[in-house]
């Protein structure tokens, strides 16, 4: 067979993989059954349908004939950087990094590096809206996590609070 849609068929097989993956990592869990689900029992479900739906995606990229076979573009290597990193920041300083001697900085911290890292991703950058995002997000994830849910976690820098 012949693929007919690179992008279908690529995005696909990631599906496929990851949801072989996932699936996968739920069984290290007790799995149970219909009546008595275990704490893996929702993952592998989820699992196995995201692999399925990913054979469904690559099946019809070799199936559905497009125009010019839709290549894949370049990768958008800036904000795939910015995005995760933005990720990996928001963890370290909501958490701390005790290897290096970084104390928790808390919420309200990590989600303003959050907000300002992730904008940098696009092509325009501004301040303002960065600054503007940033508080809505910080004072509704603190009503929502602390205040409603209340979990424990650092709100502010352990050196403030």
């Amino acid at each position: 067979m012949k693929i007919k849609s690179q992008r279908d068929f690529f995005s696909g097989a990631l599906f496929c993989a990851f949801g072989v993956a996932f699936a996968w990592g739920a069984t290290s869990y007790t799995v149970g059954d219909g009546a008595r689900m275990g704490p893996g029992y929702f993952p592998l479900i989820v699992g196995v349908l995201i692999a399925i739906m990913g054979t469904l995606i690559t099946l019809k990229a070799m199936t559905v004939d497009t125009d010019d076979g839709e290549p894949i573009g370049r990768i958008a290597w800036r904000p795939l950087v910015f995005i995760i990193g933005a990720n990996l920041a928001f963890g370290v300083l909501l958490g701390g990094l005790p290897s290096i001697g970084l104390p928790p900085m808390g919420l309200i911290v990590a989600i303003y590096a959050l907000t300002f890292i992730a904008n940098l991703a696009g092509d325009h950058f501004s301040v303002k809206s960065s600054l503007v995002l940033a508080t809505i997000l910080a004072v509704g994830s603190y009503l929502a996590f602390v205040v409603a849910l209340k979990l424990q976690f650092p709100v502010w820098p352990t050196f403030i609070a």
